[in-house]
């Protein structure tokens, strides 16, 4: 018989998080802080909302591009929040989560060969999906002297003639990196002075605690270039829904639209009308959660500085991305001991890209009693490691 498979999706690793995921669901009593998933229920208004669309009978499919009640009250919330006005019959998207808009603005966008700029570490995703859509993928890695912020100077020296598309995923997963106006115009500059597309994946737009987020779509000249990615899986804690959306121009998200179509028909019904009433009167919540978020991410940074670990201080998402490179051991090492011995889950640093190396991510998107837990776990395997180096001298 021929071969059945794809010789490109052989060749694309599995997500490097899933393995100690599936250790951890057959390891009594683990303690897990590798899932980039609010601990937090969608808020009982918005579920209440979803309800009452069953109830109602609202389990038709809506038209391709979504409800035009929650594409109008998207582009109120763009506008309100980070000050970028959309058409939202022509230039907005409802997709199944930020992870499809990804999916399809890569294949709408690019033709065999074109060249994505990907920073990383970053999220998981952008890699494969540029090469399922037929572009190459090029690594920009980012440094912990910088805080991970993507440089100027940094996006200069991986431009290529063939450069078409720069993946721009701040706030950072999994750093929790932000990037400051400052930051944001001096990229904006090189995008347009090298005719370079961005697609801004800004799902933690909602959870940064320095400032808030600033969109370089709102950038001059900029909105015409830029595909913005949002959704509501972190902000409103509606990770289950599968509910994200993507604003851009009009021609990109034609496009865009035709794949959805083909590929999803429209994402699903009772999420969309629930999302209304997100984006209508869930203000409140998500400035509770961020406040939560917060208060925890203090507690982490201050255990690591008791307990001698360095992490720079992330301003956005919920994640922290401590520094293990002291121990002398690679960060899949370390994440399977700390597993092994003291039954909590990290996420390699490595499972974001190569440059991952040398630290770990650790969600906070958990209770302030787990992460206490886990914190005096961390602190024990540590101080075994100190000890034991010590030993050898």
């Amino acid at each position: 018989m021929r071969n059945p498979l794809a010789d490109e999706v052989v060749k694309i690793k599995p997500s490097g998080i899933r393995k100690f995921f599936d250790i951890v669901s057959e390891m009594k009593d683990a303690i897990s802080l590798g899932v980039g998933e609010p601990d937090f229920d969608t808020p009982w208004h918005i579920r209440d909302e979803g309800i009452y669309s069953l109830e109602k009978g609202k389990t038709h499919y809506t038209s391709n591009a979504g409800l035009i009640e929650l594409r109008e009250e998207i582009c109120r919330y763009l506008r309100r929040r980070f000050h970028v006005d959309y058409d939202p019959k022509k230039e907005t998207l409802i997709t199944v989560g930020g992870s499809e808009a990804i999916d399809i603005g890569m294949r709408a966008m690019l033709n065999p060969g074109d060249e994505v700029l990907i920073p990383q570490p970053s999220y998981v995703s952008y890699e494969p999906c540029a090469i399922l859509a037929g572009g190459k993928p090029v690594i920009i890695d980012l440094k912990a002297e910088n805080e991970f912020r993507l440089t100027a100077q940094e996006l200069l020296d991986a431009i290529t003639e063939k450069t078409k598309l720069l993946i721009l995923p701040f706030p950072n997963n999994p750093t929790g990196a932000i990037m400051e106006r400052a930051d944001l115009e001096a990229i904006a500059k090189v995008c347009i002075e090298n005719d370079i597309y961005v697609m801004s994946d800004e799902i933690y737009a909602e959870l940064t605690y320095k400032e808030e987020h600033v969109s370089i779509a709102s950038l001059p000249q900029m909105k015409e270039r830029t595909l913005l990615i949002n959704g509501f899986s972190k902000s409103h804690a509606m990770t289950g829904w599968r509910l994200g959306y993507v604003c851009g121009p009009a021609e990109i998200i034609a496009q865009m639209t035709k794949i959805h179509q083909f590929a999803i028909m429209c994402a699903p019904t009772m999420a969309q009308y629930a999302a209304v009433d997100a984006l209508k009167n869930g203000d409140g919540d998500v400035a509770q959660m961020r406040e939560a978020y917060d208060q925890r991410r203090r507690f982490l940074l201050n255990a690591f500085r008791e307990m001698g670990l360095e992490c720079f201080e992330p301003y956005g998402a919920f994640y922290v991305f401590p520094c293990i490179k002291e121990f002398g051991m690679t960060s899949d090492e370390f994440a399977n001991r700390f597993l092994q011995e003291e039954k909590v889950a990290v996420v390699p640093g490595t499972a974001f890209g190569d440059s991952g190396e040398g630290f770990l991510r650790i969600s906070y998107a958990y209770s302030i009693d787990k992460l206490k837990v886990a914190m005096g776990k961390l602190e024990s395997f540590i101080t075994r490691l100190r000890e034991c180096e010590k030993g050898k001298h």
